[in-house]
Protein backbone atom coordinates (compact mmCIF):
# COMPACT_ATOMS: atom_id res chain seq x y z
CA UNK A 1 0.00 0.00 0.00
CA UNK A 2 1.39 3.55 -1.06
CA UNK A 3 -0.09 6.93 -0.31
CA UNK A 4 -0.03 8.26 -3.77
CA UNK A 5 -3.30 7.03 -4.08
CA UNK A 6 -5.92 8.15 -1.60
CA UNK A 7 -7.59 4.66 0.44
CA UNK A 8 -10.93 3.90 0.24
CA UNK A 9 -12.85 5.22 3.84
CA UNK A 10 -16.73 4.46 3.21
CA UNK A 11 -17.32 0.65 4.43
CA UNK A 12 -21.21 1.44 4.06
CA UNK A 13 -20.55 1.04 0.25
CA UNK A 14 -19.23 -2.54 0.21
CA UNK A 15 -21.76 -3.97 3.04
CA UNK A 16 -24.49 -5.29 0.30
CA UNK A 17 -21.85 -7.15 -1.26
CA UNK A 18 -20.27 -8.93 1.56
CA UNK A 19 -24.00 -9.60 2.77
CA UNK A 20 -24.35 -11.16 -0.95
CA UNK A 21 -20.69 -13.07 0.25
CA UNK A 22 -21.62 -13.77 3.40
CA UNK A 23 -17.59 -13.27 4.26
CA UNK A 24 -17.87 -12.25 8.29
CA UNK A 25 -14.49 -12.18 10.40
CA UNK A 26 -14.44 -10.77 13.68
CA UNK A 27 -11.95 -8.09 14.25
CA UNK A 28 -10.25 -10.34 17.37
CA UNK A 29 -11.79 -13.58 17.28
CA UNK A 30 -11.25 -16.88 15.71
CA UNK A 31 -11.25 -17.34 11.81
CA UNK A 32 -14.94 -17.62 10.32
CA UNK A 33 -16.16 -19.58 6.90
CA UNK A 34 -18.13 -18.28 3.94
CA UNK A 35 -21.50 -18.28 5.81
CA UNK A 36 -20.48 -20.39 7.85
CA UNK A 37 -18.53 -19.46 11.46
CA UNK A 38 -16.28 -22.07 12.72
CA UNK A 39 -15.96 -22.30 16.54
CA UNK A 40 -13.15 -22.98 18.66
CA UNK A 41 -9.04 -22.28 18.37
CA UNK A 42 -7.33 -21.96 15.59
CA UNK A 43 -5.70 -25.48 17.39
CA UNK A 44 -8.92 -27.16 16.49
CA UNK A 45 -8.95 -26.35 12.80
CA UNK A 46 -11.11 -23.97 10.88
CA UNK A 47 -13.11 -23.52 7.99
CA UNK A 48 -12.54 -20.91 5.43
CA UNK A 49 -13.60 -19.97 1.87
CA UNK A 50 -15.52 -23.55 2.54
CA UNK A 51 -12.45 -24.82 3.08
CA UNK A 52 -11.59 -26.88 5.74
CA UNK A 53 -7.65 -25.76 7.40
CA UNK A 54 -5.77 -28.09 10.09
CA UNK A 55 -2.22 -28.10 11.60
CA UNK A 56 0.63 -28.00 9.61
CA UNK A 57 2.93 -29.69 11.38
CA UNK A 58 6.13 -28.70 9.48
CA UNK A 59 5.23 -25.28 9.62
CA UNK A 60 4.30 -25.23 13.39
CA UNK A 61 7.45 -26.58 14.31
CA UNK A 62 9.16 -22.92 12.45
CA UNK A 63 6.79 -21.30 15.32
CA UNK A 64 9.02 -19.28 18.37
CA UNK A 65 8.35 -21.56 21.42
CA UNK A 66 6.67 -18.01 23.08
CA UNK A 67 4.36 -17.54 20.11
CA UNK A 68 3.36 -21.53 20.06
CA UNK A 69 2.36 -21.27 24.13
CA UNK A 70 0.42 -18.14 23.79
CA UNK A 71 -1.48 -19.00 20.98
CA UNK A 72 -2.21 -16.45 19.11
CA UNK A 73 -0.17 -13.36 17.50
CA UNK A 74 -1.83 -9.60 17.65
CA UNK A 75 -2.31 -8.07 13.94
CA UNK A 76 -2.10 -4.53 13.00
CA UNK A 77 -4.38 -3.77 10.10
CA UNK A 78 -6.00 -0.43 8.92
CA UNK A 79 -9.47 -0.56 7.56
CA UNK A 80 -11.21 -0.18 5.37
CA UNK A 81 -9.09 -0.58 2.45
CA UNK A 82 -11.57 -2.99 0.32
CA UNK A 83 -11.00 -5.68 -0.45
CA UNK A 84 -7.97 -6.66 1.84
CA UNK A 85 -9.59 -5.39 4.77
CA UNK A 86 -12.88 -3.51 5.92
CA UNK A 87 -15.57 -3.74 8.04
CA UNK A 88 -18.83 -5.68 7.91
CA UNK A 89 -20.96 -2.85 7.69
CA UNK A 90 -20.29 1.07 9.26
CA UNK A 91 -20.47 1.44 13.14
CA UNK A 92 -19.45 -2.88 13.25
CA UNK A 93 -16.25 -4.33 14.37
CA UNK A 94 -16.45 -7.62 12.57
CA UNK A 95 -13.88 -7.21 10.04
CA UNK A 96 -13.14 -9.13 6.54
CA UNK A 97 -11.19 -8.83 3.65
CA UNK A 98 -8.17 -10.78 1.86
CA UNK A 99 -5.65 -10.41 4.33
CA UNK A 100 -8.37 -10.88 7.24
CA UNK A 101 -9.40 -14.77 6.05
CA UNK A 102 -5.61 -15.17 4.50
CA UNK A 103 -4.23 -14.57 7.69
CA UNK A 104 -6.53 -16.64 9.72
CA UNK A 105 -5.84 -19.85 7.38
CA UNK A 106 -2.39 -18.89 8.01
CA UNK A 107 -3.21 -19.38 12.09
CA UNK A 108 -5.15 -22.24 11.50
CA UNK A 109 -2.27 -23.63 9.74
CA UNK A 110 0.48 -22.56 12.59
CA UNK A 111 -2.35 -23.87 14.97
CA UNK A 112 -2.30 -20.05 16.25
CA UNK A 113 -4.80 -17.11 16.03
CA UNK A 114 -4.54 -14.20 14.40
CA UNK A 115 -6.56 -11.54 16.09
CA UNK A 116 -6.36 -8.59 14.09
CA UNK A 117 -6.66 -5.15 15.43
CA UNK A 118 -6.46 -1.75 13.95
CA UNK A 119 -3.67 0.62 13.73
CA UNK A 120 -3.76 4.13 11.40
CA UNK A 121 -1.29 2.82 8.44
CA UNK A 122 1.14 5.57 9.56
CA UNK A 123 1.62 4.10 13.01
CA UNK A 124 1.21 0.35 11.89
CA UNK A 125 5.87 0.11 11.85
CA UNK A 126 6.09 2.39 15.33
CA UNK A 127 3.44 0.02 16.56
CA UNK A 128 5.29 -3.16 15.96
CA UNK A 129 8.45 -1.60 17.30
CA UNK A 130 6.41 -0.48 20.55
CA UNK A 131 5.58 -4.17 21.00
CA UNK A 132 1.77 -3.28 20.75
CA UNK A 133 1.52 -6.09 17.85
CA UNK A 134 3.34 -9.11 16.26
CA UNK A 135 2.77 -8.98 12.61
CA UNK A 136 1.02 -6.53 9.99
CA UNK A 137 -1.35 -7.62 7.32
CA UNK A 138 -2.64 -4.14 5.49
CA UNK A 139 -1.68 -4.50 1.64
CA UNK A 140 1.69 -3.25 2.67
CA UNK A 141 3.94 -2.67 -0.58
CA UNK A 142 7.06 -5.18 0.25
CA UNK A 143 9.75 -2.39 -0.39
CA UNK A 144 13.39 -1.87 0.31
CA UNK A 145 12.92 1.00 2.00
CA UNK A 146 11.07 -0.80 4.97
CA UNK A 147 13.33 -3.60 4.66
CA UNK A 148 15.65 -1.52 7.03
CA UNK A 149 13.02 -2.46 9.71
CA UNK A 150 10.97 -5.12 8.40
CA UNK A 151 10.64 -8.93 7.01
CA UNK A 152 7.86 -9.33 4.68
CA UNK A 153 6.64 -12.54 3.52
CA UNK A 154 5.41 -11.84 0.20
CA UNK A 155 1.73 -13.48 -0.48
CA UNK A 156 0.41 -11.13 -3.57
CA UNK A 157 1.67 -8.57 -6.17
CA UNK A 158 -0.81 -5.74 -7.19
CA UNK A 159 -0.40 -2.70 -9.63
CA UNK A 160 -2.82 -1.10 -12.22
CA UNK A 161 -6.04 -2.62 -13.54
CA UNK A 162 -8.20 -1.44 -16.22
CA UNK A 163 -12.15 -1.84 -15.48
CA UNK A 164 -13.88 -1.79 -18.54
CA UNK A 165 -17.91 -2.75 -19.23
CA UNK A 166 -18.80 -6.27 -18.84
CA UNK A 167 -18.12 -8.36 -22.05
CA UNK A 168 -15.33 -5.83 -23.00
CA UNK A 169 -17.37 -4.26 -25.95
CA UNK A 170 -14.35 -1.99 -26.96
CA UNK A 171 -11.97 -4.77 -27.30
CA UNK A 172 -9.34 -3.11 -24.63
CA UNK A 173 -7.00 -6.11 -24.13
CA UNK A 174 -3.26 -3.97 -23.53
CA UNK A 175 -3.04 -0.79 -22.84
CA UNK A 176 -2.36 0.32 -25.66
CA UNK A 177 -5.63 -0.14 -26.56
CA UNK A 178 -6.61 2.90 -24.46
CA UNK A 179 -4.48 5.25 -26.87
CA UNK A 180 -7.24 7.50 -28.81
CA UNK A 181 -9.63 6.96 -26.24
CA UNK A 182 -11.57 8.42 -23.31
CA UNK A 183 -10.82 6.31 -19.88
CA UNK A 184 -11.41 7.96 -16.60
CA UNK A 185 -9.30 7.54 -13.07
CA UNK A 186 -9.47 9.05 -9.59
CA UNK A 187 -7.33 12.03 -9.84
CA UNK A 188 -3.79 12.63 -7.56
CA UNK A 189 -3.66 8.43 -7.89
CA UNK A 190 -0.40 6.60 -9.24
CA UNK A 191 -2.48 5.60 -12.22
CA UNK A 192 -2.67 9.43 -13.43
CA UNK A 193 1.64 9.42 -13.00
CA UNK A 194 1.22 5.88 -14.58
CA UNK A 195 -0.43 7.31 -17.89
CA UNK A 196 1.24 10.91 -18.20
CA UNK A 197 4.89 9.29 -17.22
CA UNK A 198 4.51 6.25 -19.55
CA UNK A 199 1.50 5.62 -21.64
CA UNK A 200 1.04 8.80 -23.21
CA UNK A 201 4.82 8.24 -24.52
CA UNK A 202 3.92 4.54 -25.72
CA UNK A 203 0.79 5.81 -27.30
CA UNK A 204 3.41 8.60 -29.46
CA UNK A 205 5.90 5.57 -29.94
CA UNK A 206 3.33 3.46 -32.20
CA UNK A 207 1.89 6.63 -33.91
CA UNK A 208 -1.62 6.33 -31.82
CA UNK A 209 -3.38 9.72 -30.25
CA UNK A 210 -3.09 9.90 -26.87
CA UNK A 211 -5.04 8.76 -24.16
CA UNK A 212 -8.41 10.99 -23.26
CA UNK A 213 -7.85 10.97 -19.44
CA UNK A 214 -10.43 12.27 -17.55
CA UNK A 215 -9.98 13.07 -13.94
CA UNK A 216 -12.73 12.13 -10.72
CA UNK A 217 -12.87 12.70 -7.05
CA UNK A 218 -13.44 9.39 -6.43
CA UNK A 219 -13.01 5.50 -8.13
CA UNK A 220 -16.75 5.33 -7.77
CA UNK A 221 -17.23 8.06 -9.86
CA UNK A 222 -14.49 7.14 -12.16
CA UNK A 223 -16.51 3.75 -13.06
CA UNK A 224 -19.97 5.89 -13.25
CA UNK A 225 -17.78 7.32 -16.22
CA UNK A 226 -18.26 4.08 -18.02
CA UNK A 227 -21.61 3.18 -17.04
CA UNK A 228 -23.19 6.38 -18.23
CA UNK A 229 -20.79 5.86 -21.83
CA UNK A 230 -18.65 8.95 -20.84
CA UNK A 231 -15.35 6.40 -20.53
CA UNK A 232 -14.59 3.27 -22.62
CA UNK A 233 -12.33 1.94 -18.89
CA UNK A 234 -11.23 3.52 -15.96
CA UNK A 235 -7.61 2.85 -14.01
CA UNK A 236 -7.58 1.75 -10.47
CA UNK A 237 -5.78 -1.06 -8.40
CA UNK A 238 -5.95 -4.28 -10.13
CA UNK A 239 -7.23 -5.69 -6.56
CA UNK A 240 -9.66 -3.28 -6.16
CA UNK A 241 -10.66 -3.71 -10.22
CA UNK A 242 -11.43 -7.36 -9.59
CA UNK A 243 -13.57 -6.49 -6.58
CA UNK A 244 -15.50 -3.81 -8.04
CA UNK A 245 -16.28 -6.00 -11.04
CA UNK A 246 -17.35 -9.02 -9.06
CA UNK A 247 -19.59 -7.22 -6.54
CA UNK A 248 -21.32 -4.98 -8.69
CA UNK A 249 -24.44 -6.59 -9.90
CA UNK A 250 -23.10 -9.83 -9.05
CA UNK A 251 -20.84 -8.72 -12.06
CA UNK A 252 -22.95 -8.23 -14.67
CA UNK A 253 -21.46 -4.69 -14.92
CA UNK A 254 -17.54 -4.64 -15.02
CA UNK A 255 -15.38 -6.89 -16.46
CA UNK A 256 -11.16 -6.38 -15.50
CA UNK A 257 -8.58 -6.67 -18.60
CA UNK A 258 -6.06 -9.46 -18.26
CA UNK A 259 -3.33 -8.78 -19.95
CA UNK A 260 -0.65 -11.47 -20.33
CA UNK A 261 1.82 -9.31 -20.23
CA UNK A 262 0.84 -8.08 -16.76
CA UNK A 263 -1.04 -10.52 -15.10
CA UNK A 264 -0.81 -8.59 -11.70
CA UNK A 265 -1.63 -5.17 -12.89
CA UNK A 266 1.05 -2.88 -14.35
CA UNK A 267 4.02 -1.68 -12.54
CA UNK A 268 3.22 -3.90 -10.01
CA UNK A 269 4.73 -4.22 -6.96
CA UNK A 270 4.74 -7.47 -3.94
CA UNK A 271 2.90 -7.25 -0.83
CA UNK A 272 3.74 -8.09 2.14
CA UNK A 273 3.03 -9.52 5.69
CA UNK A 274 5.51 -7.79 7.79
CA UNK A 275 7.14 -9.03 11.01
CA UNK A 276 10.39 -7.32 12.57
CA UNK A 277 13.49 -8.17 11.49
CA UNK A 278 14.63 -9.77 14.88
CA UNK A 279 11.75 -12.16 14.75
CA UNK A 280 13.18 -14.16 11.37
CA UNK A 281 11.67 -17.17 13.01
CA UNK A 282 8.15 -15.81 12.87
CA UNK A 283 8.53 -15.10 9.31
CA UNK A 284 10.00 -18.70 8.19
CA UNK A 285 6.47 -20.25 10.04
CA UNK A 286 4.79 -17.77 8.48
CA UNK A 287 6.07 -18.20 4.84
CA UNK A 288 5.93 -22.09 5.10
CA UNK A 289 2.30 -21.74 6.56
CA UNK A 290 1.42 -19.41 3.51
CA UNK A 291 3.23 -21.63 0.78
CA UNK A 292 1.14 -25.09 2.51
CA UNK A 293 -2.11 -22.47 1.52
CA UNK A 294 -0.87 -22.31 -1.84
CA UNK A 295 -0.12 -25.69 -2.22
CA UNK A 296 -3.06 -27.27 -1.13
CA UNK A 297 -5.44 -24.50 -3.29
CA UNK A 298 -6.94 -22.46 -0.22
CA UNK A 299 -4.78 -19.63 -1.30
CA UNK A 300 -6.65 -19.37 -4.31
CA UNK A 301 -10.14 -19.76 -2.87
CA UNK A 302 -9.45 -17.02 -0.37
CA UNK A 303 -8.71 -14.59 -3.60
CA UNK A 304 -11.51 -15.74 -5.03
CA UNK A 305 -13.81 -14.56 -2.78
CA UNK A 306 -12.77 -11.10 -3.80
CA UNK A 307 -12.43 -11.40 -7.27
CA UNK A 308 -8.76 -10.70 -6.58
CA UNK A 309 -7.11 -14.18 -8.41
CA UNK A 310 -5.19 -11.94 -10.25
CA UNK A 311 -3.00 -10.53 -7.66
CA UNK A 312 -1.72 -14.12 -6.72
CA UNK A 313 1.69 -15.53 -6.77
CA UNK A 314 3.52 -19.11 -7.11
CA UNK A 315 5.05 -18.90 -4.37
CA UNK A 316 5.87 -17.60 -0.51
CA UNK A 317 9.39 -15.60 -0.97
CA UNK A 318 10.53 -13.47 1.90
CA UNK A 319 11.67 -10.26 1.03
CA UNK A 320 11.14 -10.81 -3.04
CA UNK A 321 11.38 -7.10 -3.45
CA UNK A 322 15.32 -7.20 -3.13
CA UNK A 323 15.73 -10.39 -5.70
Amino acid sequence: MEHVTPRLRRAGLFAAALAATGILVAGCASAAGTGNPSSGSAADGVEIAGVRIDIDDDARALLPEEIASAGAVNVATDAPYAPFEMFVEEGSEELTGVDVLLGQAIGAKLGIDFEFGQQGFDGIIPALQAGNFDVTMSAMTSSVERMDVLTFVDYSASGTGILTRAGNPDDIETSLDLCGKDVAVQTATSQVDLVNDTWQAECKAEGLDPIELAEFPSDSDAQLAITAGKAVASLLTKPSAGYVAKTTNDGKTFEVVEDPEAPTGYNATLNGIGVLKDDEALAEAIQAALQSLMDDGTYKRILAEFGVEGIGIDEATINGAKS
